[in-house]
């Protein structure tokens, strides 16, 4: 069984970065999209960020279009960085692995996902 292994996050002011790292157990990444997402209290899980497995396509959500990056390398590890921070960004954030995945149609949706991180909070004041 694949873990992931969230790190990062914490507290920031608003306009500042952070930087989320994901780690798998496992060199996986060669053959799994990754994707972030995330969840604030009272809300569903949304897409935030994802990668395909090739690691040629990358896809975000329109609120964090030109602010967050996602980046992969081709063994077990991951990274969204986060610039230009929002208090409406504050959420739990998940990064996840699919295998094979591509597309956004796919990508966007987390039953697209195999594994699952364990979460990390991030928080924005204003």
């Amino acid at each position: 069984q694949v873990q992931l292994v969230q790190s990062g996050g914490g507290l920031v002011q608003a306009g500042g970065s952070l930087r989320l790292s994901c780690a798998a157990s496992a060199r996986i990444f060669s053959s799994y999209a990754v994707g972030w997402f995330r969840q604030a209290p009272g809300k569903e899980r949304e897409f935030v960020a994802a990668i395909s497995w090739t690691g040629g396509n990358t896809y975000y959500a329109d609120s964090v279009k030109g602010r967050f990056t996602i980046s992969r390398d081709n063994a077990k590890n991951s990274e969204l960085q986060m610039n230009s921070l929002k208090p409406e960004d504050t959420a739990v954030y998940y990064c996840a692995a699919g295998l094979y995945g591509s597309g956004f149609g796919t990508l966007e949706r987390p039953d697209a996902y195999n594994y699952w991180g364990q979460g990390t909070q991030v928080t924005v004041s204003s």
